[in-house]
């Protein structure tokens, strides 16, 4: 990172993470089971793939109405949410398997989703997770001006109805991963000299990116055209099943950490932050819906967010369990374990706390 990024500090007098990570340890060790993927997820990855392609085959074979076209295109939005909540994200975390070319690769299907390893990694994994609601570091929070996260963010006039439009917004997110975000993001971390795990000569992530790009827009776009499918249905469609893909992440990223429980502090004048980074995603996380199932298994544990945060080499089929040994070490060391008990009370939640960003700062 570069040397304005904010240091945490170094000690808690409480131990939290210490003696969190010994109980986590020991549940793996006492069960003799390995923190990465199992059947389960292998298992999910075969139905997650199928929602998400076989529409696509469905469409390149058979004639139909243009709304089945359109069905089938929300479907595999449907699809390409949920490959990239379960099956990208534990890869690009090293947690799908413990062996690395394996994860290399359910990490590499992000192309297939539009996005781009080397971006997602730095993003995600170096600043959402070492920097997580810091204004200014953390980049989930940056919305350019057309959203408020955070009180930090300048107020504009029409943030008194984001609360109305965001929504609309958020589906845009893959769409934009496949048109202009990744580039945007490439030129200014090869310009910060960002990186996640070995440094890559930037001729190889240019070229990785241009020729990723190429094969993708040839496979969702040109294919279809070629083979006789009128182009503005071509179009239309890619744009309604990123739209789906966009929203239904969206709002699961949203929930996490953009409502009023979660806070977005800020370093001192010395660069230090007050806690440790274990302690620190305590307070800036939350979890919610942690016992629907649905929820469960379609997010890839993402409602577990605050085990994921402190835990991200875990693969998250096993948050369920850990979520016990995490809460309850929290609530020993009178830390903050912040929850939704159902999906429906945080999406009001996060919608309510866009809705106080968006007053103006003074009448707050």
């Amino acid at each position: 990172m570069n040397n304005n990024a904010p240091t945490f500090a170094k000690q808690d007098s409480l131990k939290f993470f210490r003696t969190l990570n010994s109980r986590v340890n020991n549940y793996f060790k006492e069960n003799n089971i390995q923190k990465t993927g199992n059947w389960k997820l292998y298992l999910k990855t075969i139905i997650l793939f199928s929602v998400f392609l076989a529409p696509y085959f469905l469409i390149l074979t058979l004639g139909m109405p243009f709304w089945a076209h359109l069905l089938l295109t929300i479907v595999m939005g449907i699809g390409m949410a949920g490959v990239g909540m379960n099956v990208m994200h534990d890869g690009n975390h090293g947690s799908y398997s413990n062996k690395n070319w394996v994860n290399k690769f359910m990490g590499g299907t992000i192309y297939v989703l539009a996005g781009n390893v080397y971006n997602w990694q730095v993003q995600h994994n170096v600043l959402h997770h070492t920097y997580t609601n810091i204004p200014g570091h953390d980049e989930d929070l940056d919305a350019g001006r057309v959203i408020r996260f955070t009180k930090d963010a300048k107020w504009y006039n029409f943030h008194r109805f984001q609360q109305y439009y965001s929504v609309f917004l958020y589906g845009l997110l893959t769409f934009n991963w496949a048109i202009t975000t990744d580039f945007k993001q490439m030129r200014s971390y090869l310009k910060r000299k960002l990186s996640y795990g070995e440094a890559k000569s930037p001729k190889i992530l240019w070229t990785t990116l241009i020729i990723t790009k190429v094969i993708y827009v040839s496979i969702w776009i040109v294919l279809p055209i070629v083979i006789g499918i009128t182009w503005w249905k071509v179009l239309i469609g890619f744009f309604v099943m990123h739209y789906t893909a966009g929203l239904i992440l969206s709002v699961v990223f949203q929930l996490a950490h953009v409502v009023e429980e979660t806070t977005n502090p800020s370093p001192n004048e010395l660069g230090e932050m007050d806690n440790t980074w274990a302690i620190h995603q305590l307070f800036t996380t939350t979890n919610f819906a942690p016992k629907n199932k649905i929820v469960n298994w379609y997010t890839g544990g993402l409602n577990h967010q605050i085990e994921h945060h402190i835990f991200p080499n875990i693969s998250h089929v096993h948050y369920g369990k850990i979520a016990k040994i995490v809460k309850e070490t929290a609530q020993e060391c009178n830390l903050p374990y912040y929850e939704y008990k159902t999906m429906r009370s945080a999406v009001i939640a996060h919608f309510k706390h866009l809705k106080d960003l968006g007053m103006k700062p003074e009448l707050i």
